[in-house]
């Protein structure tokens, strides 16, 4: 009879256990998705469509938090790099991720599909260099011209989280480096 309870019960732990693994990548988007276009970043939500990178003065200063500003974005964790975040919605039609001249600078911007909580596109430093860029992002159903000049990135979903970083050397470097950062910015493609 002992047996049988003890059984059960390492089923029941092997079915939760495997559930809870399947279904983190989807729980963890949830909450990353909600705390961008709900809770923003300490100024506010952040709209669909839209890239925010973390104010200046709190990458500078993480541990003295202005009043506004949230330590979503700077944990401590990463002090190297400034970080940019977006979500998203190309069901109705792609965006145009426009990145500056980096100068050598190391940058990347992360596209991640978020139903399987993995990469399927980056653009910096490693992929395809600093010089600056312009890329259409596609839906999985668009089907359109890409203009001449453009690179297009294919999602294999409308919902895509871009997570973006561009590299801080020190502390006199903070400036230049938010002024590249805030320059990756998104656009609507009209065709």
């Amino acid at each position: 009879m002992a047996n049988e309870h003890l059984l059960i019960l390492g089923s029941i732990i092997a079915i939760v256990w495997f559930l809870a693994i399947y279904f983190w990548p989807s729980m963890l988007m949830i909450v990353y998705k909600r705390a961008i276009l709900v809770k923003g970043f300490g100024e506010g939500p952040v709209p669909i469509n839209t890239l925010y990178t973390e104010p200046e003065a709190l990458f500078a200063d993480p541990i003295h938090v202005p009043a506004s500003g949230s330590n979503l974005m700077t944990t401590g964790v990463n002090r190297d790099t400034l970080a940019t975040a977006g979500w998203l919605d190309l069901s109705k039609g792609p965006q145009i991720l426009h990145v500056p001249d980096m100068a050598d600078r190391y940058y990347s911007v992360q596209f991640t599909n978020p139903s399987t909580n993995t990469n399927f596109a980056y653009v910096g430093k490693r992929t395809t260099g600093t010089v600056a860029g312009t890329y259409l992002i596609t839906g999985p159903a668009w089907k359109g011209h890409v203009p001449n000049g453009i690179t297009e990135i294919s999602s294999p979903n409308n919902s895509v989280l871009l997570l973006g970083r561009t590299f801080v050397e020190n502390d006199r470097d903070i400036p230049l480096a938010y002024t590249l950062a805030k320059q990756i910015r998104l656009t609507p493609y009209s065709s």
